[in-house]
């Protein structure tokens, strides 16, 4: 079982009433579980999936602990360019893949 946060922007009520149901809404839009097992993240996430696959609005950010990814730290995103963790000379940094918007002009 590991920290787990989910954060949200701009999406429906009913994503707030489902995360709300399986986590501690600590601030608008941003949710933790101190202990969650990774088959209740992967349904909670499987839920979201599904959800913005058909609504298609907003963005939605998971965070983990994994030992096997740089940093110790996993990532899942919808609706933002995806980013992958990589570790470099001991930083962890969060990259954009190669021609993803990154909204600077």
């Amino acid at each position: 079982m590991s920290l787990t946060v989910v954060i949200t922007r701009d999406v429906e009520m009913r994503y707030r009433g489902f995360l709300g149901s399986a986590m501690l809404e600590i601030a608008p839009g941003v949710y933790l579980s101190p202990r969650m097992s990774k088959g209740v993240r992967e349904r909670v996430w499987g839920v979201l999936h599904d959800w913005h696959g058909s609504l298609g609005s907003g963005a939605i950010v998971m965070v983990w602990r994994d030992k096997s990814k740089p940093g110790d730290i996993a990532i899942e995103t919808l609706g933002t360019p995806p980013k992958d963790l990589i570790e470099a000379d001991g930083l962890l940094l969060a990259r954009r893949p190669a021609g993803s918007d990154s909204g600077v002009r």
